[in-house]
């Protein structure tokens, strides 16, 4: 390697100075969390509730990808999937989880670990009923995570099932398709600080509520 190449893994950034202080913090991490996806879309962040969850597959293994928060309230974290998914089956075999979103140019992070269930039906009918009518096409068109022969092969299953819908005011909900909301037993809140002393607030679910403590970085 020459002194031109520029190695990404040499790199060194200071993440700043701006601490994260226990008081600073609400008292509910739910809400907190919130506050933190308000900011990071306020800064113009892409995808500020995008979130990496990992699972544990049926046989034992993990496996995580991205997908999409789509609402916070004091239950948990809710997202939307094909249940007969990779993803989906993990779940329904195993619901121990955690979720992490990745602010990287706000140096901010946000840990979650706790158990998903699948919502109640009324939630992902809800859900479903509010997405785009191309997307609800599409969730009866794919069987997620299933090999296909092509990207030809997928799209004429998008043509039977439009024309399945064709005059159609309201596309139903496939059974195979719904929610799934992720209690959190435990939730860090991360802020990139000067010389990689980082501040970690966590915050632990009790029978008397959320309690925080500082961790070392």
């Amino acid at each position: 390697m020459n002194d031109s190449t520029i190695n990404p893994l040499d790199k060194r950034k200071d993440y700043g100075s701006d601490a994260l202080e226990e008081g600073e913090l609400l008292a509910d991490p739910l809400e907190q969390l919130r506050l933190w996806i308000e900011q990071a879309d306020a800064a113009g962040v892409y995808e500020p509730n995008a979130m990496v969850l990992a699972t544990i597959d049926p046989d034992g293994n993990p496996s995580s990808r991205t997908v999409l928060l789509r609402g916070i309230d004091e239950h948990g974290l809710y997202f939307y999937t094909d249940y007969g998914s990779r993803k989906g089956l993990a779940l329904l075999a195993h619901s121990a989880v955690s979720v992490v979103f990745p602010w990287y140019l706000q140096h901010r992070q946000v840990k979650v670990f706790g158990h998903a269930t699948p919502t109640q039906v009324e939630v992902s009918d809800a859900y479903f009923s509010s997405r785009p009518r191309d997307s609800q096409i599409g969730a009866w068109a794919s069987d997620q995570s299933r090999p296909i022969e092509s990207r030809g092969a997928l799209e004429a299953k998008v043509r039977e099932m439009e024309a399945q819908f064709t005059g159609v005011d309201t596309v139903p909900r496939p059974e195979k398709w719904g929610g799934f909301v992720v209690e959190p037993e435990r939730m860090e809140f991360w802020a990139g600080r000067t010389s990689r002393l980082h501040d970690r607030i966590s915050f632990e679910k009790g029978a008397q509520g959320w309690s925080a403590s500082r961790l070392q970085p």
